[in-house]
């Protein structure tokens, strides 16, 4: 099963975030239907695009404290200096996707960066909690 990890930049329309989705998944040579939930962190959630993408995928959308993030970080791929400043993790797509994975999930290739949006995709070992961290 595949986590979907997702950052954005503020006021990032859905269609964005689709986008940079599509983009991993071609990528990694799955289909939409291999994912089980998006994943972000906290403040992220709230943007109305990231909702909205979640919904016009039929996909939840599971909320990471930065806490839970930093948990994560020494497994990371990639790293943003601009999101390690001011969230204190190196990358929030690819921390969100391995938290809501869980314990033995692996990522799948560093982040898919589009202009607005990135996304990593994560191999849950089991299905994800799907509860809030």
């Amino acid at each position: 099963m595949i986590v979907a990890g997702i950052g954005c930049r503020r006021d990032t329309p859905a269609h964005d975030i689709c986008a940079v989705i599509a983009a991993a998944l071609e990528t990694h040579g799955l289909l939409r239907r291999d994912v089980v939930c998006l994943a972000t962190e906290t403040a992220k959630a709230a943007e109305p695009g990231m909702a909205s993408a979640a919904q016009q995928l039929g996909l939840p959308l599971v909320r990471c404290d930065v806490s839970a993030l930093k948990s994560v970080s020494g497994h990371t791929l990639t790293q943003s200096e601009r999101v390690e400043a001011s969230k204190g993790v190196p990358s929030i797509a690819e921390a969100a996707a391995l938290v809501v994975a869980g314990r033995g999930a692996k990522l799948l290739g560093p982040r898919i960066a589009h202009a607005r949006a990135t996304c990593a995709l994560a191999r849950a070992v089991r299905p994800p909690g799907g509860e809030t961290r």
